[in-house]
């Protein structure tokens, strides 16, 4: 469990506090509470604060508090919390609150008769008890995913007394950021650490503020790269469930250059035990959303066709072996050569043999392009005519994508 903003501005000792600007983000979840000593917080913060700012040690005046709330917008900072009084900052001006309304920063107004230790304490206790609570409910989760809890009369004690609501069905979707690498490799280490952190940090306020717009949330769980994200669904839901919902929180959530966000979506789960067959079905569908580019980042599982019974073979040896018989030549050709005849076969089989559509496909003259298919017909020893030999192509295509190892 998280602690917001909103948590923090209904603390019973807290009720001085007021809320100025920026409501439309108060489910931001807060990390710590961080009094700011500084003209710039930039440098000294990393996403998720609650930064105070008292006026002691600094002079306040409007352009510099205009500039903390940039800097906390752009830090992804969970808000600003200012301090008045008749002694530093006597009232927050109008401009400062019209910024922060304008980037949605929750800004939260502090009268200096509320000392300030009373309220990081109250928030640091607060802070403490929701993570514990957080901390078993994802337990909770993360055993049931994994199919450790079979027993319904456990699972059912368990999550009462952690009021974890698991009656409705639920949709899994697990989404990951892809090149990282890469990030590293474009910017200076600590900035490009940066930008990683602050893109997590806002998936996940993200993500916590959309499941609590659809009611019924069950945490977030974060494994390695990914998150995993428990959907609630009516009971009468189409099979698609929430595939529209999720398109539009990735184009919300478009990453910086180079990353990229891609997901997986799995089929409808009933009960609360089907959740470890539907993470299954998530990350083969986010396999072939990472595989197929055409399927703009997001594959749902009943989606997948015959990608399905690929993804589900265990053996990759098995895999390779019906490439290398399939299209061995053609692979060991481009190997040796300008890399270009898997690619002319594979727009030939999705534009269903027609060398005019192939063409226009890969902007090639159609003429190069018929050169080519000669090429690929002299390496292969079947008739590319043949209809059963077509959709063996077209399968060892399949795998040739789903491999980790193809460029």
């Amino acid at each position: 469990m998280s602690l917001s903003v909103r948590d923090v501005l209904l603390l019973p000792v807290l009720q001085t506090l007021r809320l100025r600007a920026g409501e439309a983000n108060v489910q931001r979840v807060v990390r710590w509470p961080y009094v700011v000593e500084n003209h710039s917080i930039a440098d000294w913060v990393l996403g998720g604060e609650l930064v105070f700012v008292t006026g002691i040690n600094q002079h306040r005046d409007e352009a510099n508090l205009v500039q903390l709330v940039r800097e906390a917008d752009e830090r992804a900072c969970a808000g600003l919390v200012i301090l008045t009084g008749s002694d530093y900052i006597d009232e927050i001006p109008a401009g400062v609150l019209a910024v922060a309304d304008e980037l949605g920063l929750p800004l939260i107004e502090q009268p200096y008769a509320l000392p300030l230790v009373v309220v990081t304490e109250a928030i640091g206790s607060a802070l403490v008890q929701a993570q514990l609570l957080g901390s078993s409910r994802q337990r909770l989760i993360e055993q049931l995913l994994d199919g450790n809890l079979a027993d319904t009369r456990v699972l059912a004690h368990r999550a009462a007394g952690l009021e974890v609501d698991l009656s409705l069905p639920r949709q899994v979707l697990v989404l990951e950021p892809t090149d990282s690498a890469a990030l590293y490799q474009e910017a200076e280490p600590a900035a490009a650490e940066l930008a990683l952190q602050n893109f997590r940090q806002r998936v996940l306020q993200y993500l916590t503020r959309n499941l609590d717009a659809l009611g019924h949330p069950l945490p977030v769980i974060h494994q390695g790269n990914q998150w995993i994200v428990l959907l609630p669904l009516e009971a009468d839901a189409a099979s698609t469930g929430h595939r529209g919902k999720v398109e539009r929180w990735m184009q919300a959530l478009d990453a910086p250059a180079p990353l990229k966000l891609l997901a997986g979506l799995s089929a409808p789960c009933p009960q609360a035990i089907d959740l470890p067959r539907g993470l299954g079905q998530a990350r083969q569908a986010l396999m072939a959303a990472r595989a197929l580019p055409e399927r703009a980042g997001l594959c749902c599982f009943e989606e997948l066709g015959l990608l399905e019974l690929l993804t589900a073979i265990p053996d990759r040896n098995l895999l390779d072996r019906f490439v290398q018989a399939t299209l061995g030549p053609v692979l060991r050709n481009d190997k040796a050569h300008r890399a270009v005849l898997i690619h002319t076969l594979e727009a030939w089989i999705q534009s269903n043999g027609n060398i005019a559509a192939a063409a226009n496909r890969l902007g090639l003259h159609r003429n190069t392009l018929n050169h080519r298919m000669r090429q690929i017909q002299d390496l292969l020893p079947h008739d590319l005519d043949d209809p059963q030999q077509r959709l063996a192509i077209a399968i060892a295509l399949m795998i040739l994508r789903l491999s980790p190892h193809t460029p």
